[in-house]
């Protein structure tokens, strides 16, 4: 079945792109939940009066993507979990858990922007990274640490400020 995508969809196209599709796909998954239409006569006329709008609105969008990958890019996030005797972590830290993280932070992303090729199952520090649109992206530290233990992202800040506050007490 040939339909019109409304939204992008990653693996499929662009906004206003026909692609051909399964039936099932169209009719049970992209129609129902508005990310396509049916590729009509009609709605291919109507779809092209909507991509001049698209063509506006996605620079637009691209520069608030840009604005938020900005902020976002080199956020360093540290995650507390259950960790068994191998450093292994009971369950383990999905992308929601990375979203919650970052909206503690004043970072408000959604779950779906953030790019984990599997869940994060282990101790230490992980490279994250959150697409927040089809060519702006942003790379984010995340450190998974044990329950009761203090981040090594954390203590580093400290650590380091405590040599310059020894010299500045032998200074003075």
């Amino acid at each position: 079945m040939k339909v019109i995508l409304i939204d992008e969809i990653r693996g499929l196209g662009g906004r206003g792109d026909v692609v051909t599709v399964k039936d099932g796909y169209a009719r049970n998954f992209l129609i129902p939940k508005q990310l396509a239409r049916e590729a009509t006569p009609g709605n291919l006329k109507s779809i092209e009066q909507e991509r001049k709008k698209w063509a506006a609105l996605g620079d637009q969008e691209k520069a608030a993507a840009q604005k938020a990958a900005d902020s976002v890019k080199g956020t360093k996030i540290v995650i507390h979990k259950r960790v068994g005797d191998h450093g292994n972590l009971f369950g383990s830290v999905t992308s929601n858990d990375i979203a919650d993280a970052l909206t503690k932070k004043g970072i408000e992303v959604d779950k779906r922007r953030i790019e984990l090729a599997h869940p994060i199952k282990s101790v230490g520090v992980h490279d994250v990274e959150v697409r927040l649109h089809r060519e702006v992206a942003a790379h984010i530290q995340v450190e998974v640490v044990p329950e009761g233990k203090e981040s090594i992202m954390e203590a580093a800040p400290v650590a380091a400020a405590a040599p310059a506050a020894a010299e500045a007490e032998a200074e003075a």
